[in-house]
């Protein structure tokens, strides 16, 4: 491709309306630009590197007997009704009426429309095993669209069902797309981590997310420091291995704390530690106030209480709910007493005499044992904090942050029996059948590649995702020789069909220097003054420096390049 006839585009100025280096990367490379709030265009140069990763995504699906369709983005709305998960997006599901008044959503993911295709050819247990997939944009409402690609309200996903007659069979099929996910991720040159996560709204029996470790991550991959132990912030078990208190339980007694209500101010009151308190939080959950008792150095883990609950959504109560639960200002709220479902961290059995808030303004209780209230459940509901014991080898878990760039779902039956998809079994018996969902954002791919592979200049595509594996840059394009010798070059490029480009733009070089260097592309054949004498410059981005190469030996290089 020849700049000078091309769309093409940068910017010497960060992005003052990105918040991560990659949305600022991109945007400034000229391959994505902000079109409203979590919606970007995918601009030329960042579309040959979003094909680029969907080839190598295609070609592994493909590797493993995937077929790939395509599902329409607009679902009528009682299809998730049917399958019970309309209540479980909520407000993240997008929403519209068609003229006649019947709703519709855009598909957030698309496990029922898979389930219905799949009844087409699935009658018998002779039809089995298969795997389908599509690689489409998906929808969803995002609260708080952030990080450029990474948290975006539309985007691209590859999502793929596999079908299978037992459960045998599911995880046959699970085991090799764990293999093809490791292919793609290790082919985008990802640095990442496979964690055990929540299966959320998704459902089935278990849930594993492939993690690019970057520093901005949205989420928290706990690792440990003696063993391969692996998993999500959202699911991971605090350890109950606190020593119970041998403490003598004492009388509980109401005291005034004037213009202390947080739990360094109680304690600053007190004299005492936060680990000596018990923090009620109060949450609507599904319409309802609930609240939840953890210790007072700790935080909920809204995953965790969620799932427990069994419930869609939750969120911190407002200060009229609190208020008009525990008839005291914000800040006071306590489990004794209290008229909502309490439920309560186990950690909390083995404290003795603790302090909590006494649904008084200004007021406290100090010395409350568990006896003193009675909660609706003991669970673990705290979140796990870097330190803390490993479930698995009782050593120290450590922490990583981390962008879900892929997942893989062991769905059951969960879909089949909803949606009625059965087959016949050899027995003539009709059988659910077993499910597997598995997905990949390309955009977020994107997005983390440029997280771990950048620099000071811009961006360091790996060779595979590149939008360009090398370009040819003419120093002076005024000059003959030179202009000669950078086509001449290219055109050897186009009768091999190596897809380089030619930045043969009238800019100063170091202008095209700088282009090239922000938009990542690996290589680049400088053509210069040694051009008189058949010589040119070879610099790879990743490596400091630049080398002076013949041009028949440049184009060796050309050729180890594209046809490896």
């Amino acid at each position: 491709m020849k700049l000078s006839e091309s769309f093409f585009y940068t910017l010497r100025e960060n992005s003052k309306d990105e918040d991560s280096v990659s949305g600022n990367l991109l945007v400034r490379a000229g391959m994505i630009k902000k079109s409203s709030n979590g919606m970007y265009m995918i601009m030329p140069m960042g579309k040959r590197v979003l094909s680029r990763i969907e080839n190598i995504v295609r070609e592994e699906m493909d590797a493993k007997g995937a077929q790939e369709l395509l599902m329409p983005a607009l679902i009528p709305e009682d299809v998730y009704v049917q399958s019970g998960r309309r209540s479980a997006f909520g407000s993240n599901m997008f929403t519209l009426l068609d003229r006649y008044n019947k709703k519709y959503v855009l598909g957030p993911t698309h496990e029922e429309l898979f389930a219905i295709a799949a009844s087409m050819d699935g009658k018998s247990y002779k039809d089995f095993p298969y795997n389908l997939y599509q690689i489409q944009t998906k929808f969803r409402d995002e609260t708080r669209p952030r990080y450029g690609l990474i948290r975006v309200r539309e985007f691209i996903m590859k999502d793929a069902y596999t079908f299978d007659i037992d459960e045998a069979g599911l995880d046959a099929q699970y085991d090799k797309m764990y293999d093809a996910y490791c292919r793609i991720f290790d082919r985008f040159d990802l640095t990442y981590k496979i964690v055990r996560a929540d299966t959320g709204a998704m459902g089935g029996l278990l849930s594993e997310e492939y993690q690019a470790i970057t520093n901005i991550g949205e989420d928290i991959v706990v690792g440990c420091e003696g063993c391969d132990f692996s998993s999500n912030l959202e699911i991971t078990e605090v350890m109950d291995t606190k020593e119970a208190s041998t403490e003598e339980k004492k009388e509980m007694e109401l005291v005034e704390t004037p213009n202390a209500k947080t739990i360094e101010e109680v304690a600053a009151f007190f004299g005492k530690q936060p680990e000596d308190f018990v923090k009620t939080l109060l949450y609507n959950v599904d319409g309802n106030i609930v609240a939840f008792c953890i210790p007072g150095d700790r935080e909920l883990n809204e995953t965790k209480a969620l799932k427990a609950l069994g419930a869609a959504e939750m969120e911190l109560a407002d200060f009229a709910d609190v208020e008009k639960a525990t008839g005291a200002k914000v800040g006071f709220a306590g489990p004794v007493g209290l008229n909502v479902p309490v439920y309560m961290d186990r950690q909390i059995e083995k404290m003795r005499n603790f302090i909590v808030g006494a649904n008084k303004t200004d007021h406290h209780y100090v010395n409350v044992n568990v006896d003193d209230f009675t909660p609706k459940a003991v669970l673990d509901l705290c979140q796990v904090k870097e330190g803390d014991i490993c479930p698995k080898c009782g050593a120290k878990l450590t922490f990583d942050h981390g962008i879900e760039v892929g997942n893989l779902f062991k769905l059951g039956t969960k879909y089949a029996k909803s949606m009625n998809l059965l087959y016949t079994d050899a027995n003539n018996e009709q059988q659910p059948v077993w499910m597997g969902s598995y997905g990949i954002g390309l955009e977020r791919c994107m997005a983390a590649i440029v997280e771990q592979h950048h620099d000071d200049q811009g961006i360091i595509w790996p060779l595979e995702v590149a939008p360009f594996k090398a370009c040819i840059v003419p120093v002076q394009v005024k000059d003959e020789t030179q202009l000669g010798c950078a086509n001449d070059l290219y055109a050897y490029c186009l009768e091999n069909k190596y897809d380089v480009l030619l930045d043969d733009r009238k800019e100063r070089a170091g202008v095209k220097f700088k282009d090239m260097e922000l938009i990542g592309v690996p290589y680049r054949i400088t053509v210069g003054r040694g051009a008189k004498d058949g010589l040119v410059e070879w610099v790879e981005r990743a490596k400091e420096g630049k080398e002076e190469i013949s041009i028949e030996e440049a184009k060796s290089r050309l050729d180890a390049i594209y046809r490896q």
